[in-house]
């Protein structure tokens, strides 16, 4: 047997002795049980973030679209920059809907309210799934008609207005370049008639929700007094392309006149604060799994005092003090090994039962969130993190105990 593997074999052995079952045996499994438990509650913590990640994602994608060009400085841009034309042109784009927004105010039965008046042309609808969040589900998306401009609100905004069907409103802007005029107000701001359409959307986000009203992009640049320029184009791209070379693409066909956004970068904010939240879980969850990895010290020191004759006969047969501490660390590694290994399966499991079945509800009944049971996503790489998380600090754990018990009583 090759000297390497010693340690190992003689590891195994104490570890799955099949000649009688001891109090050591026990501790040993109570020991692969504690650190098993822990690597179940940090898989299934991360996956449950990672749940509610991929959800508010989701909930995006309805509205924002895949890539938003925004300018790199300043609020708009030229519609006809060449750079923008260019970019439309390219392979990896379906379809491109031009867009500008800024904040309005509307007049609606003496209340006035500051909203997000959001300008757009006629491929909003192919550019984001805008259809797939309106209400009534029957509703007709329409902007224009007529002569006429629509605005479709977002459902906490229609319900501040008391209804979809709120007839028509004015909707004022102050007039680009001047002061208001305190003594007469109204002189210093435009003012457009926007109609109902009987349809508003529903995000599920609060900032979406009750601030943003969706309108014609003429009558948007109408009522800013900014006819040929935008704040934004918004990209959609074919299913064929791959996300991450079509956006470098786009970014060096653009230059550093502009910034070309993605999804995850249009919410930076939102998204930024929940990847915060879920390393803070991890640390905290580490600690509690180091917490657990100490049940092997008291394990390996009983298995310690327990096999003194055993390094006896070793000592004899030429064994050094190096040899006799990777036997005894090779044990509680084995152990973590065996706890991270059962843990990983039975965190699996958990998850799979939580996504198939809902075990663990939001709430006590239905229809009070987005969703009824906590989302659960499992993503390979929080697997293999987790897994080896639970193999650092087992082997860290046990590292100066098995050294310093090696010393003190063998």
């Amino acid at each position: 047997m090759a000297h390497g593997a010693l340690p190992f074999f003689v590891a195994r052995r104490y570890l799955f002795s099949r000649k009688r079952i001891s109090a050591i045996n026990l501790v040993s499994a109570i020991s692969v049980v504690g650190v098993a438990f822990g690597t179940a509650a940090l898989l299934c913590t991360l996956s449950v973030f990672n749940g509610f990640h991929d959800l508010i994602g989701s909930l995006y994608t309805a509205f924002d679209p895949e890539v938003k060009i925004v300018a790199a400085k300043g609020k708009s841009f030229a519609a006809d920059d060449p750079a923008l034309e260019a970019v439309r042109r390219l392979p990896e784009v379906e379809a491109a809907s031009a867009s500008y927004t800024d904040n309005a105010l509307i007049l609606f039965r003496g209340n006035p309210q500051v909203i997000t008046l959001k300008g757009v042309d006629d491929h909003f609808e192919r550019v984001t799934g805008i259809r797939s969040i309106l209400y009534p589900e029957n509703g007709t998306y329409q902007l224009e008609s007529a002569g006429l401009s629509y605005g479709i609100p977002g459902i906490g905004l229609a319900s501040m207005m008391g209804s979809v069907d709120y007839g028509s409103i004015q909707i004022c802007a102050p007039t680009r370049g001047e002061r208001i005029n305190l003594a007469n107000p109204a002189a210093s701001f435009n003012a457009e008639d926007l109609y109902s359409s009987g349809v508003c959307f529903a995000v599920s986000q609060k900032q979406y929700d009750e601030a943003y009203m969706i309108a014609p992009l003429a009558f948007a640049q109408r009522l800013f007094e900014h006819e040929g320029t935008l704040t934004s184009l918004e990209l959609k791209l074919k299913p064929s392309a791959d996300p991450e070379q079509a956006l470098r693409r786009i970014r060096q066909t653009l230059g550093s006149g502009f910034k070309a956004l993605n999804r995850a970068e249009q919410q930076e904010d939102t998204f930024n604060v929940m990847n915060i939240e879920k390393t803070m879980a991890y640390f905290f969850l580490t600690f509690i799994l180091l917490v657990a990895c100490f049940n092997i010290v008291g394990t390996v020191s009983m298995l310690m005092i327990d096999k003194r004759a055993d390094v006896v006969t070793l000592r004899s047969l030429g064994a050094d003090e190096g040899l006799i501490f990777r036997i005894f660390l090779c044990e509680g590694s084995m152990i973590s090994f065996l706890g991270a290994v059962a843990g990983t399966l039975l965190g699996l499991l958990i998850c799979y039962l939580q996504q198939t079945f809902g075990l663990l509800s939001l709430g006590g009944s239905s229809g009070n969130f987005i969703i009824d049971a906590y989302p659960v996503s499992i993503h390979p790489s929080d697997v293999v993190i987790v897994f080896f998380t639970v193999l650092i600090v087992g082997f860290l754990a046990v590292l100066y105990p098995v050294k310093y018990l090696t010393r003190r009583f063998l």
